[in-house]
């Protein structure tokens, strides 16, 4: 059963995650209330309702990771990139000082 409502949160995007995670932390603050009360009739939701939202949770840290590590590929693709044309200007310039040293000696 937890596998089913595992893959059912996977398939939602981080908005709707984050609008469940809203709703599931709401319920449960009512439902901490009801039970300080005395009036909760089903002790077992208090528990089902913390593990939904540690699951919600979960995923939006593990998208929040994903989206981290895409940016950081990036900027390494992009450092790569200015450092290979850094390195050619550097050897042409060294190969321009080279030959204008051949041409003048």
């Amino acid at each position: 059963m937890a596998s089913n409502r595992t893959s059912e949160l996977r398939d939602m995007s981080d908005d709707e995650l984050a609008t469940r995670l809203a709703e599931a932390r709401e319920e449960l603050f009512n439902l901490r209330f009801q039970h300080v009360t005395g009036q909760l009739d089903n002790y077992a939701r208090l528990g089902q309702l913390r593990r939904d939202i540690a699951r919600i949770e979960t995923l939006l840290r593990e998208s929040e990771i994903a989206a981290a590590e895409a940016a950081e590929a990036e900027a390494d693709a992009e450092w790569q990139a200015a450092n290979e044309a850094r390195r050619a200007r550097v050897a042409a310039s060294r190969g321009a000082a080279q030959n204008e040293g051949e041409t003048s000696g």
